[in-house]
């Protein structure tokens, strides 16, 4: 699955650090897509057993940390859990089936 990372229109570098819990029932290969994020800042995949992320060319894996997670089942469960180590959740998407994920991360 590619994860496509842009800004929202109406920033025009994203300069924040990300957090992102990519979860799938079974391994998936994340490819990671992003335009207009700023190098050197902290982003941080945690994906489900079993699964990888894989960076386009470029230094955007230098500032990013990768890490297998066992999740929560239910999505319910997931978002209880996300709160908890995260304090907050700004975006949940659930898909059934999907090749390309597009996220606008910003304010």
């Amino acid at each position: 699955v590619t994860l496509h990372l842009t800004p929202i229109s109406s920033v025009d570098i994203h300069e924040k650090p990300l957090v992102f819990l990519l979860n799938s029932p079974l391994p998936l290969v994340w490819k990671l897509k992003t335009e207009r994020l700023a190098p050197g800042i902290r982003r941080v995949f945690l994906v489900s057993l079993g699964s990888i992320v894989q960076f386009e060319k470029g230094n955007f894996s230098l500032s990013a940390e990768t890490e297998e997670k066992f999740f929560p089942e239910k999505n319910e469960h997931l978002l209880q859990w996300a709160r908890k180590e995260y304090g907050a959740v700004t975006s949940f998407t659930e898909l059934k089936i999907s090749r390309n994920i597009y996220i606008k991360v910003g304010e």
